[in-house]
């Protein structure tokens, strides 16, 4: 419409300048009665488009107005569309994800002649860090490490149906010969029903501590993730099966499934990965995953106070999986643990607890005799953790922040006969000091210190920077 007005008007100029040889006045003038009918027929369709669109937009405020009077409807939404989000106020949280959507019509409103289609709605998100470690007694091994890279989708096939899928790149290069790993970390259908009842199937996070559903380098303090909820609680740790979850009125959200577990057969008794996370060496991760035995999950958190989570969760399943000449196929692993966030104010407050056991462990010990890593028979964590928003200017906000933690990967072990099996570990206790930096509402800029009781030579300095969306 637009470019026929200034057109017109160009030629109305034009003419208007003409000499006279070209045209006659009588012509001119004719010519110059039709353009302005034109024109004022031009501008009445424009006037008469923009009567429309703001009808149209008034329809959408309209409708943006009741769902946004229903809480019930807007709190099912808004867990649906992030189950494994954070509830708590989290002072480094990402930013909006982005959606990738064309241009609609507002659901319910038409164009004249164009039906508004129910479209469904693609998410794309992602997160990222980069880190540099300097150990403080050997500086030969201080190292920069693309430590990860995930891309996540979420599409929305209607208003209650959606599919969720995360993949992730570890250490920069994921080849035969490099160190790197490539993996799907999520990738699950979800379905919301009228009551509030949300169910999802595929392999999805286990909602265990504070950590492992909220792993965003935005969403923690420090350069790298606390050793508890690493070594203890295997973040980023997914299970393949059925889960459903529900939100109450009173702030409590319950969930359970069932799902795979454990693989007590992958243990090496020879290498150093148990010792560094149980569970970590012998979790599945949905690749051919063993589903002889079947596991099951129930976690709750409340949050009746604002500011305020408090939670736990466990998680158990025999680990043998019926396999012939298998010593340990009676074996159970479970892991429970509780842990409460607290916001008041400029304050970001946390603890957390978490212990695991392997049951039936003995006669599988006996066959690792002379290797310097049996199966624990229990093993634990916790730490406690203050941040506080220092200074905030602009887009800039620093965090300053204090962690201490005690853990350990191998507490105790089964009983076997004398002099054959491995003395207990001695407790790990490490304190952290730092700050993290947040430039606007999906970056952060990391540095912190970390100092070991047990093995100084893991003394490190730790500087990061980290991105979500």
């Amino acid at each position: 419409m637009m470019k026929k007005i200034l057109l017109a008007q160009a030629i109305v100029t034009s003419l208007a300048i003409a000499p006279a040889a070209h045209a006659d006045e009588a012509a001119l003038m004719k010519r110059i009665d039709q353009l302005a009918a034109e024109l004022e027929k031009v501008k009445a369709e424009l006037s008469a488009t923009r009567q429309k669109a703001d009808a149209v937009e008034q329809r959408q405020q309209a409708a943006t107005s009741v769902t946004a009077s229903t809480p019930a409807t807007a709190a099912t939404t808004s867990a649906a569309s992030a189950p494994s989000a954070q509830p708590m106020p989290t002072p480094v949280a990402a930013a909006p994800t982005a959606v990738l959507t064309s241009p609609a019509l507002p659901v319910g409103s038409t164009y004249p002649g164009i039906e508004a289609p129910e479209r469904p709605r693609t998410v794309f998100s992602a997160y990222g860090e980069i880190n540099y470690n300097r150990p403080t007694r050997n500086a030969g091994g201080a190292q920069v490490d693309v430590r990860r890279t995930v891309l996540g989708f979420e599409h929305r096939f209607d208003e209650r149906t959606k599919v969720v899928t995360e993949l992730e790149w570890e250490h920069a290069i994921a080849s035969a010969g490099d160190r790197g790993e490539a993996a799907v970390e999520q990738v699950y259908v979800e379905r919301e029903f009228g009551t509030g009842l949300r169910a999802k199937a595929g392999l999805f996070l286990v909602p265990a501590g504070l950590l492992n559903q909220n792993h965003e380098p935005t969403a923690y303090y420090g350069v790298e993730r606390n050793f508890v909820e690493t070594a203890i609680i295997p973040t980023t740790w997914r299970e393949a099966g059925l889960g459903v979850g529900k939100t109450l009125d009173n702030g409590l959200t319950l969930e359970g499934g069932l799902t795979t577990g454990f693989d007590l057969n992958k243990w090496d008794a020879s290498s150093s990965e148990g010792r560094e996370s149980p569970l970590g060496s012998i979790h599945q991760e949905g690749q051919f995953a063993k589903a002889r035995n079947l596991a099951g999950y129930g976690a709750a958190n409340w949050r009746g106070v604002p500011g305020l989570l408090i939670g736990g969760s466990v998680f158990t399943g025999t680990a043998g999986h019926a396999t012939p000449d298998f010593a340990a196929n009676n074996a159970r692993v479970t892991l429970w643990d509780l842990h409460a966030r607290y916001n008041p104010g400029r304050w970001d407050l946390s603890a957390l607890y978490a212990r695991g056991t392997i049951s039936n462990t003995e006669a599988l010990n006996l066959t690792f005799v002379g290797n310097p890593s049996p199966v624990p028979s229990s093993f634990y964590g916790w730490y406690g953790q203050a941040a506080y928003r220092l200074w905030k200017q602009g887009d800039y906000a620093l965090f300053p922040f204090v962690r201490y933690e005690r853990f350990n990967t191998a507490k105790t072990f089964a009983a076997i006969p004398a002099g054959l099996g491995v003395a207990n570990a001695p407790d790990e206790r490490v304190v952290t000091v730092g700050a993290n930096l947040r430039v606007g509402s999906g970056v952060v800029l990391k540095a912190d210190y970390q100092k070991f009781a047990e093995d100084k030579s893991r003394d490190r300095v730790n500087l990061g920077v980290g991105f979500s969306f």
